[in-house]
């Protein structure tokens, strides 16, 4: 499953995550309280159609790159209980309840180009 955040004022210019990713930026996103939990939860599902304006990018955009990146430095990665760790994605599949968690993480590459994306958006909507 993937999400695509196409931006509000330009046609063709969009983000796209994979579920993997996604979780962790989201729960990134969450912690930032910039926008409501009721808003996180639809952003949580593909083909809501949920939108963002664009203060509300902007903001996330900017708290990203100010806080969150300086953390994650280039060879790091952020899980979605929002722990960092330098190991490696090494693609295990985590199945038991107690480490499923670990199957979500957002890599500092990818929070970089979300930032991006959020900055030079004109708000955007999740599909």
């Amino acid at each position: 499953m993937s999400f695509t955040l196409h931006d509000l004022g330009a046609e063709g210019f969009e983000f796209t995550a994979n579920v993997w990713n996604w979780k962790a930026t989201l729960e990134v996103i969450k912690s930032l309280d910039i926008i409501s939990e009721g808003t996180v939860r639809q952003m949580s599902y593909n083909a809501t159609g949920v939108k963002l304006e664009p203060e509300e990018a902007h903001a996330i955009g900017e708290r990203i790159r100010d806080e969150i990146l300086p953390k994650l430095a280039p060879n790091k990665r952020i899980f979605a209980d929002l722990t960092i760790t330098d190991a490696p994605d090494d693609m295990t599949l985590f199945k038991d309840d107690d480490e499923q968690w670990k199957n979500y993480s957002a890599t500092y590459e990818s929070l970089k180009e979300f930032s991006e994306f959020c900055l030079k958006s004109k708000g955007f909507q999740v599909f």
